[in-house]
């Protein structure tokens, strides 16, 4: 196909123009201006739209195998291709958790049957998540894991957290945290602040973040295990990053966009569709992560998608599960949230960066590349759950009004349309 008249925009070339990109046998096999289509070459009209690498959510909760009523592979794949991401890191929270060969073996014969998208899976770095035994690095990675996370769970005992660490140092795949201190964090269900006091609700203190960030971050440099931090949420985590960064750290991390932009302060209007681990922060953490995308501190967008039942989800905020679904809500909302955010920097958070991080093909349209392409535009609309391709509805997005949407996304050369176009 040809995809024409877009503005391409691509960080790794770089790109920032007006081209058109022809796919063949699912690659990308020419860039330029004015490109003719050959006979019979479906053509894509990107007038007016933006052309860009395929966006890759490298934290995404696909709940299969194990909880089908949440979500499915084939239901949050879809969900991804229509929020513009045409790969997803699959995590290990799943029952079983992807902690054994032969799990990843059963979740590639779903994947290759019912999935929609590219699907990378996470290991899990102990086994059942538990905490105490280091799982097989070396066979995961053999099997398909691409990263390694006991997300949803914090490995609470550092030497368990180092032993695995040293052993999965020569793996391929880099450890992402889940920072949580269980012990701080207590029985919490929202950030700990002025409003968890005005509503009678336990708190989490950020503090319970930054000490797990900063234990993970020494073991990683001492360890040289590559090393991520998922769903950053506090000004004290990202002091401590910034730390270990000026002491010769390599670390990465990621930045969702509920904690960029939205705070406790939202509880008070969502209640359990706000709740989520970690918790929706005070407005002078969401500032400083903000900041912290501009001046390129944080170095991946990821949503953390993390679909429940509506009955799950519903009740008060003791009894409500944890997360929310967010594929189809990200790019409308980074960009709410960052609306002076240079397009060369978005497209590398979304796509580039989270190829880079994951090790994984694409987050690029160099010829000879993967033909995966996410085609978004500058357009409001406005947040619906009842029209998500997601079985989890329950969003704190929902009702907003959003500057950004995508149009269509290509996986190896297959279109999908999520909107018509706007010419």
């Amino acid at each position: 196909m040809l995809v024409r008249g877009g503005r391409v925009v691509d960080p790794t070339q770089p790109l920032d123009a007006m081209r058109d990109v022809r796919i063949s046998n699912g690659v990308v096999v020419e860039i330029g201006e004015h490109l003719d289509a050959r006979d019979g070459e479906p053509v894509v009209d990107a007038v007016g739209a933006i052309v860009a690498p395929g966006f890759i959510d490298m934290h995404v909760h696909l709940r299969e195998p194990g909880f089908p009523e949440k979500e499915t592979i084939a239901t949050g794949t879809l969900a991804a291709l229509r929020g513009g991401f045409t790969a997803v890191a699959c995590m290990p929270n799943t029952n079983p958790a992807l902690d054994a060969p032969e799990v990843l073996a059963r979740l590639a014969e779903i994947v290759a049957r019912d999935a929609r998208c590219r699907v990378y899976p996470v290991g899990a770095i102990t086994r059942e998540r538990k905490g105490a035994e280091p799982t097989d690095f070396a066979a995961l990675a053999r099997a398909g894991a691409v990263a390694f996370s006991d997300d949803g769970n914090t490995v609470m005992n550092a030497r368990v957290l180092r032993d695995a660490a040293l052993r999965a140092a020569d793996v391929p795949g880099v450890f992402i945290s889940h920072a949580e201190d269980e012990h701080l964090k207590g029985d919490a269900v929202m950030h700990e602040g002025a409003v968890s006091r005005a509503l009678g609700l336990p708190g989490s203190p950020a503090v319970a973040e930054d000490v797990i960030v900063a234990r993970d971050l020494l073991i990683g440099a001492e360890t040289g295990k590559r090393w991520h931090i998922a769903h950053l949420s506090t000004r004290g985590a990202l002091e401590a990053l910034q730390h270990a960064r000026a002491h010769g750290g390599a670390a990465t991390c990621e930045v969702t966009p509920h904690h960029l932009l939205l705070t406790d302060e939202t509880i008070r209007s969502a209640g359990a569709a706000g709740k989520v681990n970690p918790p929706l922060r005070a407005e002078d953490d969401a500032r400083a992560l903000r900041d912290a995308v501009r001046d390129g501190t944080i170095d991946v967008f990821a949503t953390d998608h993390a679909p429940h039942t509506a009955a799950e989800k519903s009740g008060d905020m003791y009894r409500a599960a944890v997360g929310f679904t967010g594929l189809e809500v990200a790019v409308g909302a980074y960009a709410l949230a960052l609306p002076d955010l240079p397009l060369l920097r978005f497209v590398d958070l979304l796509s580039c960066a989270p190829a880079r991080v994951l090790g994984v093909a694409g987050g690029t349209l160099r010829v000879g590349s993967p033909a995966d392409v996410t085609i978004f535009a500058e357009h409001v609309w406005t947040v619906d759950p009842a029209e998500f391709a997601s079985k989890g509805r329950a969003t704190p997005f929902s009702g907003m009004r959003v500057p950004r949407r995508v149009l269509a996304t290509i996986v190896g050369g297959e279109l999908y349309r999520v909107a018509p176009a706007l010419t």
